[in-house]
């Protein structure tokens, strides 16, 4: 069971910063600490050891990091578990490959870590079969968790244009698409995707979606 910290907000989530220096990844583990309970700051520091020396687990191919990942929510608390999911990731240097393996078996709210650490972790573009394989999903927690700042950085620009699509459709709200006025500034074929939509919706007799006219005025910004 999880003791909360009493000193700690009752129900601020912990923060999951855009980006992964080495400094960021201190200043959100200092910030998970704080709204920890003394035994779950030894679990996490001995989940990140482990992490860090690739400790071998109890079964055969397992690092002892992964079967920590699975137990973050039990261990910390549901609010502090993506954040701490994070922290492990980072912690293990996990490569492409690594995350990969750990998004493929992940239940969805390990896969929704995944892709928040995305951006934390020292990655190229192989890693966007993950965001792409999120947004086929009709999970808007996992679409939101897929366009990060990751995403903003390597996503195609086909498949980025039909994710903002999918973000009006599925009323994930556009604040969370990271580098949303940095990609959508001049962006013509946007702008006539944008439109086509909210016509779509009219002669249906359908409301538009509220982001759907903020994101078009991007598209009208020069780059």
């Amino acid at each position: 069971m999880v003791t909360p910290n009493p000193d700690a907000p009752a129900s601020a989530p912990a923060p999951v910063p855009a980006a992964g220096p080495a400094g960021t990844a201190a200043a959100l583990r200092a910030s998970v600490e704080a709204g920890l309970a003394p035994e779950a700051r030894e679990w996490l520091a001995a989940a990140l050891a482990d992490a860090a020396a690739d400790t071998p687990g109890p079964s055969a191919g397992l690092l002892a990091w992964e079967a920590h990942f699975a137990a973050a929510r039990r261990r910390c608390g549901a609010e502090a578990a993506d954040a701490v999911r994070v922290l492990i990731l980072h912690a293990a240097r996990a490569d492409e490959q690594v995350a990969t393996r750990v998004y493929d078996r992940g239940d969805a709210a390990e896969r929704r870590a995944v892709l928040r650490a995305l951006p934390h972790l020292d990655l190229g573009p192989g890693a966007v079969p993950l965001v792409e394989d999120a947004l086929r999903t009709n999970d808007t927690r996992l679409v939101a968790a897929a366009l990060g700042p990751y995403a903003a950085t390597h996503l195609g620009e086909h498949a980025w244009r039909q994710a903002v699509l999918k973000c009006l459709f599925t009323g994930v709200p556009a604040d969370e698409v990271a580098g949303l006025a940095d990609r959508a500034a001049g962006d013509g074929e946007l702008a006539r995707m944008l439109t086509d939509y909210a016509r779509e919706r009219t002669a249906a007799g359908r409301d538009v979606p509220a982001d759907l006219d903020r994101i078009l005025a991007l598209t009208r910004k020069e780059v």
